[in-house]
């Protein structure tokens, strides 16, 4: 089996390094990482500028762009062959609910899936790397899963809480949460004396009821949920047709 492993965390992040040992278990696990952090990247591909590929003493190759540079370059011209598995992580922090549509991690996974391979991206919900052996042994777990039961392809979302493998009380399956809006920007003043502006941090969870990803954390158990790209309301797909209506009669 050939896995294919990114993160957003960069190619030195431990739990890269942690990640990538655990899959060797598995099979053949060639590494595609960013060389810097670049989280919260989302899906972003870098258009405005030529790429660069490098490897490191270790082996592992890394972009001087985004998470989904690593995959999206990875698997249309890097590699000599097409993987089994996609996974990245492990990430340093949650990514829960409304994390995801901003996280880089997941962003790394999903253009494995685009690509139609199954996809894994791995959190470890607390910073600081307490516990990664738990997160590691979780994934390859699920990532072992998907290789052996490949069709179709599933791009899954695993949150690890960061507890001894012991007190670990399972995997629940669970749909993404949603998190209260982000805190307000820091405001500083740069040494000319101007305004300057930090992301504030994330929303506390809004919706953490049974069956979210949030409420399984908080039972101490990995939460693991598949996802989906197809952004379309269905539901109100006719509301539009016939509030638009007129808009489509005057075009013709």
């Amino acid at each position: 089996m050939r896995i294919l492993l990114a993160n957003d965390d960069g190619y030195l992040a431990p739990g890269l390094q942690a990640l990538y040992q655990g899959l060797c278990r598995l099979g053949e696990v060639t590494v595609v990482a960013p060389e810097q952090n670049a989280s919260a990247a989302s899906n972003a591909l870098t258009l405005n500028r030529p790429l660069s590929v490098f490897e490191a003493a270790n082996g592992f190759h890394y972009v001087n762009g985004t998470p989904s540079d690593c995959v999206h370059i990875a698997l249309t011209g890097l590699l000599d062959f097409r993987p089994d598995l996609v996974v990245s992580g492990v990430n340093n922090g949650a990514n829960l609910g409304d994390d995801t549509i901003y996280s880089g991690t997941v962003a790394a996974a999903t253009e494995g899936f685009l690509f139609g391979l199954p996809s894994l991206a791995v959190s470890l919900v607390d910073k600081g790397w307490e516990h990664l052996d738990t997160a590691v042994d979780v994934a390859v777990d699920v990532a072992r899963d998907l290789l052996h039961a490949p069709a179709p392809a599933m791009l899954i979302n695993l949150n690890v809480p960061n507890l001894p493998r012991r007190e670990l009380r399972g995997v629940q399956v669970a749909r993404l949460g949603k998190r209260h809006p982000s805190q307000p920007v820091v405001v500083q003043r740069n040494p000319r004396d101007e305004p300057i502006y930090w992301i504030g941090g994330a929303g506390h969870a809004l919706d953490d009821q049974p069956g979210t990803d949030f409420h399984a954390i908080a039972q101490g158990c990995a939460a693991l949920t598949p996802l989906q790209l197809d952004l379309t309301h269905h539901p109100m797909l006719e509301t539009c047709r016939a509030r638009f209506a007129d808009l489509g009669a005057a075009q013709r």
